[in-house]
C-alpha cells in the first residue's frame, strides 16, 4: 500500500519559482519510479516528469529546462522545482506511481501563475 502526499502550491506570478513536495508511505519506495502530474480544469491529466529510483529523469518537453525532478529516497520524498513559471502552468499537481495507479491519486496541490 502507498499513500501519497503533495505540497507546495502556491500563487505566484510568471516567471517565478516553487519547490512542490511529495510524501511517500509505503514499502518499496526506493525502487518505483516516481511521476509528476499535472492536470488543467477540462483538461486530461498529463505527466510532466518522472524519476526511477535510480535517478534517472525524464521530462515533458514543456518543462525541459525549468523543472527539475528530484528524489530522498531514506526520506520517501519526491520534489519537483520549477522555474520560469508560465501561466500554462497553471493546474493542479499531483504525484505518483509512474506508470500511475489510479488507487494513489491524492488531493493534489495547487499552483497558479499570474500574468
Amino acid at each position: 500500500q502507498v499513500q501519497l502526499v503533495e505540497s507546495g502550491g502556491d500563487l505566484v506570478q510568471a516567471g517565478g519559482s516553487l519547490r512542490l513536495s511529495c510524501a511517500a508511505s509505503g514499502t518499496f519506495f526506493s525502487v518505483r519510479t516516481m511521476g509528476w502530474f499535472r492536470q488543467e480544469p477540462g483538461k486530461a491529466r498529463e505527466l510532466v516528469a518522472s524519476i526511477t529510483g535510480a535517478g534517472i529523469t525524464n521530462y515533458a518537453d514543456s518543462v525541459k529546462g525549468r523543472f527539475t525532478i528530484s528524489r530522498d529516497n531514506a526520506k520517501k520524498m519526491v520534489y519537483l522545482q520549477m522555474s520560469s513559471l508560465r501561466p500554462e502552468d497553471t493546474a493542479v499537481y499531483y504525484c505518483n506511481l509512474h506508470p500511475p495507479s489510479r488507487d494513489y491519486w491524492g488531493q493534489g496541490t495547487q499552483v497558479t501563475v499570474s500574468s
